[in-house]
């Protein structure tokens, strides 16, 4: 196969996407980084807990997987957290080691403590925050207390990455005095654009980032939540718009709806902009296999990437291609992500799913008239119970056609 920008060996995309009348409009980076956020916003779900050894396992798979950043905890939650964040700074991983940090002296102090690299310095800056939740804050105080929380940090040798919670809803001045303010200072290595509730849209996410990046001349960072179904989409606006980090979770895990999946950013960026990153892709699917093990936590059947029905073929016409040609049925190839093509057997499959099964599961050929028998059988099979077939119904039904025990 002769490979392009749309076309390699393990995808196959459409060229519109590369045409130079659309690329013009896009100012990507060469590189984006991914900051993973499974260990703190994916905990975050409601009745989802990590123990410090399943933290670390999970951050050792992230590392192994080529995310950039790991931020494992809010180390002022518990204990355990912070034992957690200690002992994964101590693995020596080649992604850089983050934890949230309110803006308090205490919680950077713990961050110091627990020897991790960077801070994701939080500050509320949207209005329902600061009209109902933090009452007693005036909009000077955010500013103040950012400022001096920055400086605080960066003496301390940690990274900071400035956090605005909820700055899409925030009053539009004293979001953009903030940024001015605070987003400027030779303290703060990075500014995130944080749509909190997932309410702002990609076009004008695009915008803000632009915006941040002309005020700050800082790297900008995109964080996204999937509340109106644009996680991923906003971060990808974002970095065309000149974003170098996304902020992602395995599997989207999260509080409410989730948060932007990681397995999706970087494949959409890879395959469709030609954005390249560290992510290994091979490990997506088995990354993921790992984080809902250990927790408990289950995926849609028909998530993007890494769902069980991702790469699953039930109707009958072009399902040789499972094995043939992957490429001709899916635009990524499943191993690409680490995983396998299937095909089952219902109320949708065709003779080339007979004659493939028969093969797969060692049975002798049929001829044509037993094959349109078995295909019948195993269409009211799968209409009677509603679903898909299993190899030992598919077994019974041979047996049945092949013998005349009709």
């Amino acid at each position: 196969m002769q490979e392009s920008l749309y076309r390699t060996e393990n995808y196959w995309v459409s060229s519109f996407n590369y045409l130079p009348e659309v690329r013009e409009q896009l100012d990507l980076p060469a590189r984006v980084q991914f900051h993973d956020a499974t260990l703190r916003d994916g905990e975050q779900t409601p009745g989802l807990v990590f123990r410090a050894a399943e933290k670390v396992k999970i951050a050792t798979l992230l590392d192994e997987a080529g995310v950039d950043r790991i931020e494992v905890a809010m180390p002022a939650v518990s204990d355990e957290d912070v034992r957690a964040a200690k002992d994964i700074s101590a693995l020596g991983l080649k992604a850089r080691v983050f934890v949230f940090a309110r803006g308090m002296k205490s919680d950077i102090d713990l961050a110091v403590e627990c020897g991790v690299n960077g801070i994701i310095l939080e500050l509320p800056v949207g209005e329902p925050r600061l009209v109902y939740q933090f009452p007693n804050w005036k909009e000077q105080d955010v500013i103040d207390k950012a400022m001096a929380c920055a400086k605080y940090a960066k003496d301390k040798g940690l990274e900071v990455v400035l956090f605005p919670m909820d700055c899409t809803r925030a009053r539009h001045e004293l979001f953009y005095r903030v940024i001015e303010q605070v987003g400027t200072l030779p303290e703060v290595d990075g500014v995130a654009l944080v749509d909190t509730t997932g309410s702002l849209t990609p076009h004008a996410t695009a915008f803000l980032t632009k915006k941040l990046k002309t005020i700050t001349g800082k790297r900008i960072e995109i964080h996204t939540h999937s509340d109106f179904g644009l996680g991923v989409g906003s971060a990808v606006a974002a970095v065309a718009a000149g974003a170098e980090v996304v902020h992602a979770s395995v599997g989207g895990i999260g509080e409410r709806t989730g948060n932007t999946p990681l397995e999706e950013a970087a494949v959409t960026l890879k395959t469709l902009y030609g954005v390249e990153s560290g992510i290994v892709f091979g490990k997506l699917g088995p990354l993921a296999d790992a984080v809902m093990d250990i927790s408990g936590f289950r995926l849609a059947q028909n998530k993007p990437v890494i769902g069980e029905g991702a790469f699953t073929r039930e109707s009958g016409m072009g399902v040789d291609m499972v094995k043939k040609q992957p490429l001709v049925l899916f635009g990524l190839h499943p191993k690409f992500v680490g995983r396998t093509p299937k095909y089952v057997l219902g109320k949708k499959s065709g003779m080339a799913s007979v004659s493939m099964k028969l093969e797969d599961l060692g049975m002798p050929p049929v001829n044509e008239e037993q094959q349109a028998a078995i295909l019948k059988a195993v269409k009211e099979k799968g209409i009677s119970k509603k679903g898909l077939l299993t190899d030992d119904e598919f077994g019974e039904i041979v047996a049945k056609v092949t013998t005349g025990d009709r």
